[in-house]
């Protein structure tokens, strides 16, 4: 701002800018457009930034002068703030821009195809089929030991049962299990 014009004088022109005074707002521009360069360049840290920021900043000012309340607020810190929250809003503004979906990479999807389904499905109709033709006892136990996780010694324990004897079980079921699935 120019040592020339106090905030009388700013306080003025911005009333006179209100009234849509084209030559009011270009003293009000040439007067503290100074000052309101270097907010800009403060919080933008970038001089091209700062200098398209004081251009949007003047066209709210022309755009809400207005609005000022000469004694509200002093003229000049009416004008820093709008000065402040534009360029905060430009920062708040500088987020990666969106990747187009064609643009972005291929993701691997997790979730198993059709074809992947059915042949699981499939398989596991096969699976149940073989228990089946297990001993009950027997199917039990390898669902136990190799589907839910239960220890050979839980397992002896519950069908009372040496723990030797369950292993062997398993042992067994497991190759019938195989031989079944073979095709």
């Amino acid at each position: 701002m120019s040592t020339l014009a106090s905030d009388d004088e700013i306080g003025h022109l911005i009333s006179r800018v209100a009234l849509g005074d084209r030559n009011a707002f270009s003293s009000l521009y040439r007067d503290t457009s100074p000052k309101l360069f270097g907010v800009c360049l403060r919080i933008l840290r970038q001089q091209a930034q700062a200098e398209d920021a004081l251009q949007d900043i003047y066209v709210k000012i022309w755009r809400r002068a207005a609005s000022f309340a000469a004694g509200k607020s002093a003229p000049m810190a009416w004008l820093v703030t709008i000065a402040r929250n534009h360029c905060i809003d430009m920062i708040r503004a500088r987020r990666p821009d969106p990747v187009d979906i064609d643009d972005a990479p291929a993701l691997a999807d997790e979730t198993p195809d059709p074809e992947a389904v059915a042949i699981g499905a499939s398989e596991g109709r096969r699976i149940d089929h073989c228990l089946e033709e297990l001993d009950a006892d027997r199917a039990k136990a390898v669902v136990g030991a190799y589907v839910e996780g239960y220890s050979y010694q839980e397992l002896a324990e519950e069908y009372g049962v040496p723990l030797n004897t369950m292993r062997t079980w398993l042992r067994r079921s497991l190759i019938k299990l195989k031989e079944c699935l073979q095709p």
